[in-house]
């Protein structure tokens, strides 16, 4: 007799085959069940409605009394009748009928009025963290009290994404001191950790209202390049802000596409009211940053004279460049170019009461801006303490008393740590302030004189930080990236985008050299020539050549 072959067991391979197929079969039911529904929706909707429609007929019937049945039959047997007899009757009642079957079978999805049980959690400890500041022990209805609830206390709330608080207004008693500065820093500290770290909030005071709106603000791009801002001459592009801070938006280049921001702008000149700019922070905050947007900038219509303490050669790609003075980072060539500023500054002056006396507009000289950058003079100051020197800072009076009038526009960047260092005259007449990186509130109340109306992050960005135009409001700044081209830590793409920016040189080394001489000609001797007058116009005059010159 004949053995049967024992069933074959599946192996790995045809195992995993017949999984793949499964889920093939039922990826293309799925798919043929949704394309079926799509095709089918409005059947479905109307079978729906249909439903619905004659569920509540049913329930109306069973509701009604048995001695009024009659009637109601009555009733509809004629409104039957009527629809017949009315030209296109039976159709206008079916096209209103499945009218009526479609709103009734419409989807509706009910959106929940309030938070759900997480967000009402997080806003009983809002509620709760806010009791010892907002209570008073002789208040008879307290708004705020142990045991209470947030629905009174929180008139409008908001969640983000992620679940936490994005938006929030705060309720508070009227004898609560929020016009001291310290009552209202403890409770923004207070919103800033319970609300959820990392985030940059807006804190906005109504005091006639007893109102506190806390806003999530959405942070400031970080990485917009380097590039010709379409600005007015006089203006100078600082950074970004928010879009509800100013009312004014500039088209850039952001990487493939082209966006609109929100500028800061400082306006220079002799129009201006705040002429000068003081710039603090901590080192690689992004002040040298600041200063070669500026450098850049400025060199479009005027020319700039660089004064470096730190040293570092963050400024070298500008060396020789058109309208580029001088980059001074030795403390002789710092006394020297700023001399002449200041030489130059009253010269200036002259030239334009002269001609206002004679009823003739400015010279033409006198129009084209001067721009004087220091990037931390309180190296400058130690050592030419320690050589009995004079302090630069101290013929930086002239151009930041009478600039303004002679077209000179000065601007300082120094560090907090030698921010002692800095000069009346620097303190006195530098209007428009800037503070980058990550400090303390109380620096940045010491510089901007007042503080922000925002809380700043832990770690902040390159660039990242607030300004404040003279007396007007204090508003987030991010500078465009702006690194020093010759860095090798720069990339690629910053590095054109600076590079594209610079003017072109104006030192002989970089002139092309002449082609070398025909040997078999002979040389004929050339004597001395007097240089014309074309020639001495076109050589570029320098701090250094200036100095020489007035010395």
């Amino acid at each position: 007799m004949a053995r049967r072959p024992l069933p074959r067991i599946l192996s790995k391979d045809s195992a995993q085959i017949a999984r793949t197929q499964i889920a093939r079969s039922r990826e293309l039911a799925r798919t043929a069940a949704d394309s079926a529904t799509d095709v089918l929706h409005p059947l479905i909707t109307v079978s729906r409605g249909l439903r619905r429609l004659a569920s509540a007929g049913r329930r109306r019937w069973a509701d009604t009394p048995k001695d009024k049945r009659g009637p109601l039959l009555f009733l509809v047997a004629s409104l039957v009748l009527l629809v017949a007899l009315v030209p296109y009757g039976p159709l206008l009642t079916v096209i209103t009928v499945m009218g009526a079957a479609a709103w009734q079978g419409r989807d509706r999805t009910s959106v929940p009025d309030g938070p759900d049980e997480s967000q009402a959690e997080r806003l009983q400890a809002l509620y709760e963290a806010l009791v010892p500041y907002f209570s008073g022990p002789d208040d008879p209805a307290p708004l705020y009290a142990h045991g209470g609830t947030w629905e009174s206390a929180f008139t409008d709330h908001e969640f983000d994404d992620a679940g936490r608080v994005g938006h929030l207004v705060v309720r508070y008693p009227a004898y609560f001191p929020d016009g001291e500065p310290a009552a209202r820093a403890r409770i923004e500290q207070l919103l800033t950790v319970k609300a959820g770290r990392g985030r940059e909030y807006h804190f906005a005071w109504d005091e006639e209202g007893n109102r506190l709106t806390v806003t999530v603000l959405a942070p400031l791009p970080a990485d917009v390049p380097a590039q010709r801002f379409v600005t007015a001459p006089g203006e100078t592009v600082l950074g970004f802000t928010d879009p509800s801070e100013v009312q004014r938006t500039l088209p850039l280049s952001y990487g493939e596409e082209r966006i609109d921001v929100p500028p800061i702008v400082w306006r220079t000149g002799i129009r201006s009211t705040e002429p000068h700019l003081l710039a603090m922070g901590h080192p690689g905050s992004g002040t040298s940053t600041l200063l070669r947007s500026i450098a850049l900038q400025a060199l479009e219509y005027g020319d700039v004279l660089i004064v470096d303490g730190g040293g570092t050669g963050e400024y070298a790609c500008l060396t020789g460049r058109d309208g580029v003075l001088a980059v001074e980072c030795a403390l002789a060539g710092a006394l020297a170019s700023l001399e002449w500023a200041a030489q130059e500054t009253e010269r200036r002056l002259i030239a334009i009461n002269l001609a206002r006396q004679a009823g003739e507009p400015p010279p033409e000289d006198t129009r084209r801006p001067l721009w004087i950058l220091l990037d931390r003079p309180g190296v400058f100051a130690h050592l030419a303490g320690t050589e009995g020197r004079k302090d630069p800072q101290a013929l930086l009076q002239v151009p930041l008393r009478h600039g303004r009038a002679a077209n000179v526009t000065v601007v300082v960047a120094e560090q907090f740590e030698s921010g002692e260092a800095l000069s009346e005259a620097v303190r006195q007449h530098t209007r428009a302030r800037v503070v980058l990186g990550a400090a303390a509130p109380q620096q940045v109340e010491a510089v901007l004189g007042v503080p922000p109306h925002t809380t700043p992050l832990v770690h902040m960005p390159p660039g990242r930080g607030y300004a404040r135009l003279g007396s007007g409001p204090v508003h987030r700044l991010q500078v465009p990236r702006t690194p020093d081209p010759y860095d090798d830590a720069t990339s690629d793409a910053d590095r054109q985008a600076v590079m594209a920016l610079l003017p072109a040189r104006s030192t002989p080394g970089d002139a092309e050299a002449p082609a070398p001489p025909d040997m078999t000609k002979p040389v004929e001797p050339v004597g001395p020539t007097e240089p014309t007058e074309s020639a001495v116009e076109r050589t570029p005059r320098t701090a250094e050549t200036v100095g020489a010159e007035t010395a």
